[in-house]
């Protein structure tokens, strides 16, 4: 007796879009609370370019009593970070996004060149 089960996968795939179409459909995802971040490209690469900004001690750290400090590793880290985004999104984004994350990567890497030319 050979059965063969078969079994019916296609939900896999229906869940599999609808996951995809609320995660990256181009439309930001209403937010829960007033004053809540929108979930969209655009305010990630803005939050990476700001913990740059604070790593790099221009900004002073709102979680840590409002102090500037540097700490050049995690500033090279976040800037890396960005230029990866930049390589592995390229073709799929928007000209805003595609400017934001451009410009970011520029100023950040200036910056950075910068604290380091003064560490020397």
């Amino acid at each position: 007796m050979n059965r063969e089960k078969k079994v019916d996968e296609a939900w896999k795939d229906t869940v599999s879009k609808e996951r995809d179409k609320d995660i990256f459909s181009d439309q930001e995802t209403p937010s829960s609370s007033a004053g809540e971040m929108q979930l969209n490209f655009i305010n990630y690469i803005s939050s990476l370019a700001l913990q740059a900004l604070i790593f790099l001690g221009e900004i002073p750290n709102p979680m840590d009593e409002n102090k500037t400090e540097q700490n050049l590793p995690q500033a090279k880290f976040l800037i890396d970070t960005l230029i990866l985004l930049r390589d592995k999104t390229k073709g799929n984004l928007n000209e805003e996004e595609d400017n934001l994350l451009s410009s970011s990567i520029y100023e950040l890497q200036i910056k950075y060149a910068e604290k380091t030319k003064e560490q020397e």
